[in-house]
């Protein structure tokens, strides 16, 4: 006999798991940006950095604004940063905490480059031009900000 409860429990069933299938195997489109921005940093054993700049992201340009806090600083230094913001779905995915390990040096003037991470999974690919003398062990939380 045909029970038309067990019938409506079923296709229930196989509806749901269709939409989840479909949800989990859906794309989420990231896309790429750039990103330029200048940061003035300073400290002695203990620094902050602040600063501004710009993403740009699917044809348009947003401003940012950039602080942070390093261990381990001695000196003065202004740096130029360029490169790629990676894994963005929006403009608003750039703001968060970066993270980073890394070491630099700069007397009067280097290069020096670095990946960064924040929360949202969004990694920047930069390098800096540094003018100034700046001695850090780079343990440092980078935040953006948009403006």
């Amino acid at each position: 006999m045909f029970n038309w409860l067990h019938a409506i429990k079923f296709g229930a069933v196989i509806l749901g798991a269709f939409m989840l299938l479909a949800s989990v195997s859906a794309p989420s489109f990231a896309d790429n940006g750039t990103v330029r921005f200048r940061v003035v940093k300073g400290g002695f054993i203990f620094g902050a950095a602040g600063g501004e700049g710009t993403l740009n992201f699917q044809g348009r340009s947003y401003r940012l604004q950039v602080g942070g806090l390093s261990a381990g600083t001695i000196g003065v230094s202004s740096v130029d940063v360029v490169g790629t913001a990676r894994n963005l779905r929006s403009a608003a995915d750039i703001a968060g905490v970066y993270s980073a390990v890394g070491a630099g040096a700069a007397v009067a003037g280097g290069v020096s480059s670095a990946r960064l991470q924040n929360a949202k999974g969004v990694v920047l690919d930069v390098r800096g031009t540094q003018v100034g003398f700046d001695l850090s062990l780079a343990l440092s939380g980078v935040t953006i900000a948009l403006r």
